[in-house]
């Protein structure tokens, strides 16, 4: 059978529509993720587990921020079953209702003074659910922007909804930091109208995030390339149970093609924001950046996560997807083993900032150029019928091995280092060694026919 980069025939949906339903879904899903994120490093240690030591609370926060990364998978075989045999646009609304459903309640949760241990527990239920919801939402996204894509041009519509990680990420900070300021503490920490109440604003505002979102996506028409499928009578009666059988190989190598970039992802964001804003005199002691101070140095590193996924679709189009993976993947290795030199306290202070900054600017140029090909390369190794499951169970169960344990397992390297963050960047390394072993293993996929079974 000829090869294609898309489908022949005309798109059912205009290229506007497609950018738009791609980038909007991913950025109010990935904004609540994020926003529970930035939450867990500022606030719910404090909020949710006081009785805890500094490291311990902060632990436990992760450890529920790493939770819904178990429910991701349950997510992806729930949503990808009923996405591949029913159809992406009502899956993909299904999925961003969740999502937000779960974040705007969030912001009604009691506090441990208030009910006690009742709080995490009610705060895990709803991580869980924003995960489950997360597990169906990116491969959806993915599949609308590739089944869409002109002929030669899959991986540059497949960076258009990794984009909202980034865009997700800038709002859900920036609302924070405004919500901050508007009510500042006296020595410069989060105030007690902050603890108390502002903390909450950011998830309320998910609620007018998924209304947009909703209003883009229900106005998609389902693909080309599913609505052929379709009609050749290649949908599945349990799509699960034929990728297991028949794509295994494919899902392993999938899961692997992602973990070093979702460790990446959150060693640049969870670990890095606790580490440098942790005091140098604390029993683990950080670099003693101000909360707001770290949290723009990562905004502006983030611009150039957004800037090189744009970057990277067009030269996975032009070299192939698995060829500039693999310099990518060398070149994170790398950072990895250089980690301390960037990120040890200095002298000057002015030294020290520049040398993080820094870091953060390469470690996300790094992030763009190795998520921005996943959005093409993932849906790339399965057929349509099985496309949605298969994608979003290789994206998720890396979520597992990588982001659920990442920002627990570099707590524990930075307390066993006494501070000195090293044995972070070569857990970051070999994430990497891993990521690269398995895409030696795998094939080029920048030409294979979206349309074939």
């Amino acid at each position: 059978m000829s090869s294609s980069s898309a489908t022949t025939s005309k798109p059912l949906n205009s290229r506007g529509r497609v950018i738009t339903a791609s980038l909007v879904g991913t950025t109010v899903e990935f904004y609540d993720f994020y926003a529970y994120a930035t939450a867990a490093s500022l606030v719910f240690p404090h909020l949710f587990f006081p009785s805890f030591s500094q490291t311990a609370g902060l632990l436990s926060s992760f450890a529920v921020f790493g939770a819904a990364m178990v429910a991701r998978p349950v997510g992806a075989m729930v949503f990808g079953h009923f996405g591949d045999k029913f159809g992406r646009k009502s899956t993909l609304v299904a999925s961003l209702l969740t999502m937000g459903i779960a974040t705007f309640l969030i912001g009604f949760l009691p506090t441990y003074e208030s009910i006690g241990l009742w709080a995490a527990l009610l705060l895990l239920i709803l991580r869980l659910a924003q995960g489950f919801a997360l597990g169906g939402e990116w491969s959806g996204a993915a599949l609308v922007a590739t089944e869409n894509a002109p002929a030669g041009k899959r991986a540059l519509y497949g960076t258009f909804p990794q984009l909202g990680a980034p865009i997700g990420f800038i709002i859900a900070n920036l609302l924070f930091l405004v919500i901050n300021f508007a009510l500042p503490g006296e020595d410069g920490t989060s105030s007690d109208a902050f603890m108390a109440w502002g903390w909450r604003i950011p998830f309320f505002f998910s609620a007018f995030m998924v209304v947009v979102g909703l209003w883009v996506r229900l106005k998609l028409v389902e693909s080309d390339s599913f609505q052929k499928a379709e009609k050749k009578g290649e949908i599945k009666k349990a799509p699960i149970g034929y990728v297991f059988q028949k794509y295994w190989r494919q899902l392993i190598l999938g899961t692997f093609f992602m973990l070093a970039t979702y460790v990446l992802f959150y060693l640049m964001t969870n670990f890095t924001l606790s580490y440098g804003t942790t005091a140098t005199d604390a029993d683990v002691p950080g670099l003693g950046f101000g909360h707001t101070d770290f949290v723009l140095m990562q905004i502006f590193g983030v611009v150039f996560f957004g800037a090189f996924t744009l970057v990277s679709g067009p030269l996975a189009d032009a070299i192939g997807r698995r060829k500039l993976l693999i310099w990518v993947t060398v070149a994170i290795i790398v950072l990895g083993f250089v980690y301390s030199v960037f990120l040890l306290p200095q002298d000057s202070a002015a030294f020290t900032g520049a040398l993080v900054q820094t870091f953060l600017i390469f470690g996300f140029t790094l992030m763009g150029m190795t998520f921005g090909p996943m959005g093409a390369l993932l849906p790339e190794l399965f057929p349509t019928s099985v496309r949605y499951t298969g994608s979003a169970i290789a994206y998720n169960v890396s979520s597992i091995l990588g982001a659920s344990v990442a920002p627990l397992i570099a707590v524990e390297l930075w307390r066993i280092g006494g501070g000195n963050p090293w044995l972070v960047g070569i857990y970051m390394s070999g994430a990497g060694v891993l990521t690269l072993i398995a895409l030696l293993m795998g094939k080029e996929t920048k030409d294979v026919d979206f349309d074939a079974e």
